[in-house]
């Protein structure tokens, strides 16, 4: 078994066997979802590479499935490089996009938060441009420094 298919795995089992809470914010850990998912927004609308480091845990062990390519993206460096690669750079610079999530829930099954909800995003300066959205799920975990992404997995609809 590969470490990628085991961490993988392990996630899976996790969220799976764990008992469940389901609402808007949970009341039953220290997870503030709002908060969370209000960091990640402000992440993609500011451009701002370096924020990777602060959302995402920082490790080998990250993973990540975008709608934007085929195939896990496993590891901090390849999770910076993936940003990046939407045009992301360190300090950020104004973005020609708008992102917005919405329908936003909260499991915390065993310690971890999984948020799920519909991510929005409309290309152009303006906000005009075509409209895509779609399905996404963040597996949270705790870390020295609060909650951080272990996992990000994105589809369109």
């Amino acid at each position: 078994m590969t470490h990628r298919s085991s961490f993988a795995r392990v996630i899976i089992t996790t969220i799976l066997l764990a008992p469940t809470t389901s609402c808007a914010v949970s009341n039953e850990s220290d997870f503030d979802a709002q908060a969370a998912v209000d960091e990640w927004v402000a992440m993609w609308n500011s451009y701002d590479l370096d924020l990777v480091d602060e959302l995402f845990v920082t490790d080998a062990n990250v993973s990540y499935l975008s709608s934007e390519r085929e195939g896990a993206i496993i590891g901090i460096d390849a999770v910076r490089e993936h940003h990046a690669g939407f045009g992301f750079v360190s300090g950020g610079e104004p973005p020609e996009a708008t992102l917005w999530m919405e329908d936003v829930e909260v499991t915390t099954p065993g310690g971890i938060a999984v948020v799920t909800g519909t991510w929005y995003f409309r290309r152009g300066a303006d906000a005009t441009g075509e409209l895509q959205r779609g399905p996404v799920t963040f597996v949270y975990v705790p870390s020295d420094d609060g909650y951080r992404i272990a996992h990000a997995h994105f589809a369109d609809y």
